[in-house]
């Protein structure tokens, strides 16, 4: 018997989302994956799924309905329960972060695309027919899971920290020092932003001071990474999030570490953002034990 869940109501944007398809950015495919990864893999988790299985992404308000079976669903990692087959379940908007994960066991079983399940908006590929969801959607469901263990007060303590909302942002300044004086990079690590309400999954500009350099856009196109620090010619700083491009022109001053990506993605527009310049060791140690990590035997400290 075929089983779904299906979309009867919502607030705001949502998508399927999960990993990421690392591998095919030569193919000018970025990587995607969860804006948010903290929160994905931890409501994956608790419901017996593998961490970077295809979920919900999900700005407001969510009303799903389970159709075939009994499913067990995670919202943010938070203990399972059960949604009973023909049951409909009201997923509030979210009020912490700025986006929320809903998991089921089983997880979305939508076609793999270049090597992810997740929506790539930008090129209308992965997810649900590329797109964000519509009320009617009917996602079919993977066979029931193993149900995972509730998380422990360990475990929530640690995802309470990657995400803290005023913890500084750990950067790896660089590449393009020599576009920037030390001016500029003291303004970046002395000063306060915020979240600019005009961002999305491509990159989240900050509002502030404008940071200084000398470029005029004429820099040599290069490879982009998620979390690099783009400055563009009036100064604003663009962090690049998981549908960035795949190269780009303006010069970059730092990025912001792996660990770190949920914990900037998780702040609402208007939240505040400082910066924190770290060393390579330190963010390879940020990584270990980060609530985000998976068992990839060498993780990336910048991007995949």
């Amino acid at each position: 018997m075929s089983t779904w869940l299906e979309i009867v109501g919502l607030g705001a944007p949502a998508t399927v989302q999960d990993g990421g398809r690392p591998g095919v950015m030569h193919h000018g495919v970025p990587p995607g994956g969860a804006w948010v990864p903290e929160l994905l893999v931890a409501a994956n988790r608790a419901v017996g799924n593998a961490p970077g299985a295809a979920a919900l992404e999900a700005f407001g308000r969510l009303e799903l309905r389970a159709r075939g079976r009994d499913v067990r669903v995670s919202v943010d990692g938070a203990a399972q329960s059960l949604l009973a087959d023909g049951a409909t379940l009201t997923v509030p908007a979210p009020t912490r972060y700025a986006v929320r994960y809903v998991a089921v066991d089983g997880a979305l079983a939508v076609p793999e695309v270049l090597g992810g399940q997740g929506t790539l908006w930008v090129a209308r590929l992965g997810g649900w027919e590329g797109r964000p969801l519509h009320n009617g959607d009917r996602l079919p469901l993977g066979p029931p899971a193993t149900p995972g263990a509730p998380p422990s007060e360990a475990d929530l303590s640690r995802l309470t920290e990657a995400l803290a909302p005023t913890a500084p942002l750990r950067v790896l300044l660089g590449p393009d020092a020599s576009r920037f004086g030390d001016s500029a990079v003291e303004l970046l690590l002395g000063s306060s932003f915020t979240v600019s309400p005009s961002s999305d999954r491509v990159g989240q500009r900050l509002d502030g001071p404008p940071v200084p350099h000398g470029d005029e856009g004429a820099g040599t196109s290069r490879p982009m990474v998620r979390g690099a620090i783009q400055v563009t010619l009036s100064g604003t700083p663009i962090v690049l999030g998981p549908d960035h491009p795949t190269t780009g022109g303006y010069p970059l001053i730092a990025a912001v570490i792996r660990a770190d990506w949920g914990r900037l993605g998780a702040r609402r527009p208007g939240a505040p953002v400082r910066f924190q310049a770290v060393s390579l060791e330190e963010a390879r140690h940020a990584w270990k034990g980060h609530p985000g990590a998976t068992s990839d035997p060498a993780p990336p400290i910048l991007g995949p």
